[in-house]
């Protein structure tokens, strides 16, 4: 089962002409220059700027999932590699717009807005605009720095080409004689499946190999990924690179300070889970690369088709409407399923905001690629529900929230399979599906965040950025986390090089640890019937980004700023992991 791209462009000449159509629209806006101080100009400009976002939003969606397909792909390659140039161009060409919006004042472009119903949607990008002035610079120096964006996105490509197209299997024999390779698609497969701790080792060594081989290369990668961030937050002022990716959403460095500080001051919960894990698995020795290893013997297979029913069924919980949203968004032609040589690795939901929602899977059949499948069907159904609620500009929510949606369905689905069976071995693999989930989502989550902090630091603070540095990082947060020792697993501390996150979307995993937290207190609420909690969820749902985030979330019952949201987390964890050794 695959993606039908044509649900999105029905022939690929269409595709063409939205690029050069991306061309025409960038001229048209750069020909309003001067004109923004008068209502027709900035009614003028309000709607070309929207068309291009709409155009280059569908087209670049189109590209990027054409390539994902297949990263070797030459053709899908230089499609991609045409509309990042085609986007850079035409935000070269609009760069003037910002400081003359400013330059107008916020009283008079609101009354502009005021005038015309079909520009109320734009008062809330207007809000934030002004929100952000003092981080704005003069044109000319907007014009450097949109030309300065695709310079700083070879970073991203450079990282791409190392770990995903030029990326070769390991070759690893295992206890057997039986030769297996190790990529990227089967990896944690594999650490799941084989029950040797030996194997085990042998895989997660063939496979990190490859991070310490390239180590050199990947922090001065890294490295200049810091550097770009840290001269755009000294170029627009900002206190800190954590602030400038913070302060566009009204999130306060208290909500990710709280966060890191709290978690790492109740780690508890997870060492007892990782010491249960290590007695029952009956290791001397408890590695990182153990934490695949099931409980409970386990051999069941889902097939997608299996697990889309499971997950459509357990969605009928939260009402016909949500359920039909999920029947929809895991329907044929929405949804990538099988893992191929060449596909981009993981799993994603994306959108064009008139063809709906698409889903990435590399789905193998486990249980956690059941869960994964709720996940990104809960992307996908906040997807419709805010882009049928709200026009294009309010209908992207912000990445802070996006992770309450997902995290949410999967604790639906966690839910009915565990009402479905009384099967101890099964509700012993469900238990520990569950606190794995919370564990991965929450606990790792602020490991990573944790450790981009402080590496973000090194930089601001002029310190050398290398492979070297990076690791001892690491290997400092597993220890305090997990009680893990990597001195005795090595190339585990190369792990930063391992997540594409760190550098394709610096200071966004956090955002995972606030969703579920949050998540799990609106699920709370509406299995306890609390009043309004329900429909208060659907609400953020089709809020869009019509506020700031924390607000939304604040809206559907849960604040963000107190460290109470993540200690219900933290508990949450303490309960599972206690009627989980009741089972032992």
């Amino acid at each position: 089962m695959n993606w039908n791209l044509k649900l999105i462009y029905e022939d690929k000449s269409l595709f063409y002409k939205d690029l050069e159509l991306i061309d025409k629209l960038g001229d048209e806006i750069l020909a309003l220059k001067g004109t923004l101080n008068t209502f027709e100009g900035f009614k003028a400009y309000s709607l070309k700027e929207l068309e291009l976002d709409k155009v280059i939003s569908k087209a670049y969606t189109y590209a990027s999932m054409q390539y994902d397909l297949n990263q070797r792909d030459s053709e899908a390659e230089k499609d991609y590699a045409n509309i990042y140039t085609k986007y850079n161009n035409a935000m070269a060409k609009i760069s003037w717009a910002d400081p003359e919006l400013l330059s107008v004042g916020e009283e008079k472009i609101n009354e502009f807005i005021s005038k015309d119903k079909s520009l109320e949607p734009n008062r809330q990008g207007i809000k934030t605009l002004f929100r952000l002035n003092k981080y704005v610079l003069d044109e000319k120096s907007e014009a450097i720095i949109a030309n300065s964006n695709e310079a700083f996105g070879k970073f991203n490509d450079l990282y791409d080409k190392i770990c995903v197209v030029d990326q070769k299997p390991a070759k690893v024999v295992l206890s057997d004689g039986k030769e297996v390779e190790v990529n990227t698609s089967n990896y944690t497969h594999l650490l799941r499946t084989l029950k040797n701790q030996e194997d085990r080792q042998k895989v997660f060594e063939g496979f990190y190999s490859y991070y310490d081989n390239h180590k050199a290369t990947l922090s001065t990668v890294y490295d200049g990924i810091l550097s770009s961030e840290n001269a755009l937050a000294k170029s627009r002022g900002y206190e800190s690179i954590l602030d400038m990716h913070l302060y566009p959403n009204a999130i306060s460095k208290d909500v990710y300070e709280t966060l890191v500080n709290t978690a790492k001051n109740n780690t508890e919960p997870l060492k007892r889970y990782l010491n249960l894990r290590k007695k029952v698995l009956g290791l001397k020795k408890y590695h990182t690369y153990d934490r695949m290893q099931s409980l409970a013997t386990s051999d069941k297979k889902y097939s997608f088709e299996e697990a889309k029913k499971l997950v459509i069924e357990a969605d009928k919980f939260m009402g016909e409407d949500f359920d039909k949203k999920a029947e929809y968004v895991l329907s044929e032609g929405r949804v990538s399923v099988e893992a191929k040589d060449g596909k981009r690795t993981g799993a994603y939901s994306t959108s064009t905001y008139n063809e709906g929602p698409f889903i990435l899977l590399n789905h193998n059949g486990s249980l956690n690629d059941v869960f994964t499948i709720a996940h990104e069907a809960g992307h996908s159904i906040h997807t419709c529900y805010s882009n049928e609620t709200q026009p294009y500009q309010l209908a992207n929510y912000r990445i802070f929230v996006a992770e309450i949606a997902s995290t949410l369905n999967e604790q639906v689905l966690l839910d009915y399979m565990l009402k479905n069976t009384t099967d101890k071995n099964e509700r012993i693999v469900l238990l520990e599906e569950s606190i794995d989930g919370l564990v991965s989502t929450f606990y790792r989550q602020i490991v990573f965040a944790d450790y981009e902090y402080q590496a973000h630091k090194l930089k601001e603070e002029g310190k050398p950025i290398t492979a070297d540095a990076l690791s001892s990082i690491m290997k400092d947060l597993y220890m305090k986390y997990y009680g893990i020792d990597l001195e005795t697993e090595e190339l585990k501390k190369f792990v930063w090089a391992y997540i594409p996150h760190m550098f394709h979307t610096p200071f966004y995993v956090y955002q995972y640890a606030t969703s579920i937290a949050a998540s799990l207190a609106i699920y709370t609420n509406i299995k306890n019937g609390k009043k309004n909690a329900f429909e208060d969820y659907i609400e953020l749902l089709r809020s869009g980004c019509k506020d700031y985030p924390v607000e939304l979330v604040k809206k559907a019952g849960v604040d963000l700023t107190k460290a109470d949201a993540y200690l219900s987390l933290i508990n949450r964890v303490d309960e599972l992991v206690t009627e989980l050794e009741k089972l032992f």
